[in-house]
């Protein structure tokens, strides 16, 4: 049962077969503005009953999700699929399950037009010995699935970092042959994290092209399994993230780059709870040399997706501290869906005009292709 307030509660029953998850704001609202109660007519003056209607279907929020992550099945035969699973059964799906007609039946249910994929766990990419040809391979099959769906998938090229002679020609390929949507890092490799000086070449060819850079979190090999039954993905995947901002932007890399649009996964990670950290860090003489916009300048203008964080306690914060403009809707499927996240959204008391942004109009400005939506939606 979810509380509105101390007045007010949801009936136990939502959200119902017939409605989904998208449109529980206007049961909130229809609670709210009943008090919870639903007035009824006296028997004397009760209608005439009439037969049941099925209510309508529900419009989709034809979301773009920005969040998505693809198995090609020469990808996971290199790594070894028994080593892409952990404690989370979605992992397990993601190894030996996951198939593209998955991916659109799970799109469908939940409401997504389009989907931007990146590469499942690509961690293991970053320590093999033959990323430049794993990476390609991967590559090119979400161009494969792109063409073969048309507007229903979109792609993130992996880049084989941190070979950086590589990465630069794979950014190429991707982009100019293969006409990938953006690129897509993890927060850091070999303990050097997005704003490390070697990787400086990779960040001024984005910055020429305006491109896209999608990242995703990992969690270095000295942080894991710190704590007995608790899962890294539980805290330190967060925190990677937050440790990749810090290091992009007080290194001066996003001040360099200001036409590199940056998502960063799962609401920013830990950042939104130590933001206070940041701004007094930012007074530092040598740091905010490297700030000539300021801390929040560029805090402001990345962009944040919602997957796992589709909460009101953190959406509350992303909402004060970001312009609705960068907040994304994202599900980090296979170990999230589209039906789930939007369930939270839900919960957290969007205006129409925010649900609206979030699920599709921000994305579809970030990637005016994907405005139109695909055949059959």
């Amino acid at each position: 049962m979810m509380i509105l307030n101390r007045n007010y509660e949801l009936p136990s029953r939502l959200p119902c077969e017939c409605c989904p998850p998208w449109m529980m704001d206007g049961a909130i609202e229809a609670a709210t503005r009943s008090g919870g109660k639903t007035k009824t007519k006296s028997a004397s003056h009760a209608a005439p009953k009439a037969k049941a209607r099925k209510p309508a279907a529900a419009p989709s929020p034809n979301s773009i999700d920005v969040h998505h992550h693809i198995s090609p099945p020469a990808y996971i035969k290199a790594i070894g699929p028994e080593n892409m699973v952990n404690s989370y059964p979605a992992s397990r799906t993601a190894a030996y399950d996951w198939t593209p007609a998955m991916a659109i039946e799970m799109m469908d249910k939940g409401g997504t037009a389009t989907a931007i994929t990146s590469l499942y766990s690509a961690t293991f990419l970053a320590e093999h010995p033959e990323r430049r040809r794993l990476a390609r391979e991967a590559n090119e099959y979400a161009a494969d699935m792109k063409r073969d769906y048309p507007g229903r998938f979109g792609s993130f090229a992996v880049l084989p970092m941190p070979d950086v002679d590589g990465t630069l020609r794979e950014i190429e390929y991707a982009m100019d042959v293969l006409k990938a949507d953006g690129v897509y890092m993890v927060t850091s490799y070999d303990n050097k994290w997005l704003g490390h000086p070697s990787f400086a070449p990779v960040w001024a060819e984005l910055n020429r092209r305006k491109a896209t850079l999608y990242t995703h979190p990992t969690v270095p090999h000295f942080l894991e399994d710190l704590i007995a039954d608790i899962p890294d993905t539980a805290i330190e995947i967060n925190t990677d993230t937050t440790r990749s901002i810090a290091d992009v932007i007080f290194s001066g890399t996003a001040g360099r780059s200001p036409d590199v649009n940056v998502i960063w996964s799962h609401g920013g990670g830990t950042l939104l709870p130590i933001i206070e950290r940041f701004i007094r860090l930012a007074h530092r003489p040598q740091l905010a040399a490297r700030l000539p916009h300021g801390l929040m300048h560029e805090i402001r203008r990345f962009y944040y997706d919602v997957a796992q964080v589709a909460h009101p306690v953190p959406m509350a914060a992303m909402k004060t501290m970001l312009p609705l403009s960068q907040i994304l809707f994202g599900t980090d499927f296979t170990f999230r869906t589209a039906t789930e996240i939007s369930a939270g959204l839900a919960e957290c008391k969007l205006t129409p005009r925010e649900w609206r942004a979030i699920h599709r109009d921000n994305a579809a400005k970030l990637f005016p292709q994907f405005a139109k939506l695909p055949a059959g939606r």
